[in-house]
């Protein structure tokens, strides 16, 4: 289940600062899908290449990823999930992945910077999503991808678009963006991306997608 986030507010970092240690306790809930995604992933890797994820989480996909790239540097709002996954890459004898703690809203990194950015679960509980998309195009050198995996609640439930904000408002929900497969879709291509691969494990998961930046 890494790869969360609420890296928008300090009341999104507060939200999974609480849930941290019982989150990092949680059996991946579709392990088979999650070994797909890093397989698939990982097609598209190279030694020499630098990676960044968005929403870490705990780190368990970072630090799947570290041996197959050159370098990770892997950002999340939550401190206590960022220490969690310090001791995790410690344990590991992981070196090659800095975890850091970045508010993606304020993220503003030079133009093609990065082979690979990776951002799972973390689409649908930015505000802006469209915003985080156009940034991740600039940021990315050419023939780089952005792989993310992103809960398009809208194609299943859609009435949460009205729920969502009062949940946040009392402290239940963090920020969610509710939007379909097809509209998430869109925004990639708006932004100039291709789309190379996108995998959809059945009825209410998760949409793999990785996009390509031409060149």
């Amino acid at each position: 289940m890494d790869g969360v986030s609420a890296m928008t507010t300090t009341a999104g970092s507060s939200f999974w600062d609480r849930l941290a240690d019982k989150y990092a306790r949680q059996p991946i809930a579709d392990e088979a899908a999650y070994q797909t995604k890093l397989r698939v992933s990982r097609s598209y890797f190279r030694p020499d290449m630098t990676l960044l994820e968005l929403g870490c989480g705990t780190g368990s996909t970072a630090i799947s990823h570290a041996p197959f790239v050159a370098h990770i540097r892997a950002l999340d709002f939550s401190e206590r999930m960022l220490e969690i996954a310090r001791d995790k890459a410690k344990a590991a004898g992981v070196d090659n992945v800095t975890f850091e703690q970045a508010d993606i809203a304020a993220l503003s990194e030079p133009a093609e910077s990065y082979d690979i950015v990776l951002g799972l679960s973390i689409l649908h509980l930015l505000k802006h999503p469209d915003a985080m998309i156009e940034e991740v195009f600039t940021m990315l050198r050419p023939g780089g991808c952005f792989i993310t995996s992103t809960a398009c609640l809208g194609d299943t439930m859609a009435a949460l678009k009205f729920i969502a904000p009062l949940g946040r408002a009392v402290g239940l929900l963090p920020q969610l963006s509710v939007m379909s497969s097809a509209q998430l879709l869109d925004k990639f291509t708006s932004a100039g991306f291709t789309i190379a691969h996108q995998w959809l494990p059945g009825r209410g998961k998760a949409l793999f997608v990785v996009a390509r930046k031409p060149g």
